[in-house]
């Protein structure tokens, strides 16, 4: 497994956006990366009391970016901003492969890239139900948000993988 390499704070970056950007392209990658060096039956099963499973992660993972992004941020009806949940738990259909749902964070993750290239991070998002009746955010706490979240998953994700006898560490 090869983890992309870290954002350090030393390289050189446009702006706060580039920097936003790079953090969440490599906890992005080091999520996927993480979770494809588990055997199937891993990916499936849970070694936590919480009961999520590492392809729930990558479900709940892009479905984070669809709500603060798109449904947020930008305004947009997405259908059902909560599609990685049954009931109160995430939820992977059996017939959601480990393939489909990376391709889907990716490309999750490319429309984040869009969005944010184009926007100032001091443009608040558009109104609508996501910020449940308050201001909506600008996209610079947006941001922070996901890479906190991300942040957060990856650790917990670690932990996942050395129980399950997969690559630890960063």
């Amino acid at each position: 497994m090869t983890l992309p390499p870290f954002p350090e704070s030393t390289v050189p970056a446009a702006g706060r956006a580039e920097v936003f950007l790079r953090y969440l392209d490599y906890f992005r990658e080091s999520v996927l990366a993480k979770v494809s060096t588990l055997a199937e039956d891993e990916q499936r099963r849970s070694r936590l009391p919480s009961g999520w499973t590492p392809l729930e992660l990558l479900k709940h993972l892009r479905y984070v970016e669809l709500r603060w992004i798109e449904w947020g941020f930008q305004g947009r009806d997405v259908g059902d901003p909560w599609g990685d949940r049954r009931g109160e738990r995430w939820y992977v259909a059996p017939e959601e492969s480990c393939a489909a749902l990376t391709a889907a964070l990716r490309a999750q993750g490319a429309h984040t890239r869009t969005v944010v290239e184009s926007s100032d991070l001091a443009t608040r998002g558009a109104p609508g139900p996501r910020w449940n009746g308050a201001d909506p955010a600008p996209l610079e706490r947006v941001l922070f948000h996901l890479v906190q979240e991300y942040a957060r998953h990856l650790g917990q994700l670690d932990i996942v993988a050395e129980l399950a006898g997969g690559v630890v560490g960063e």
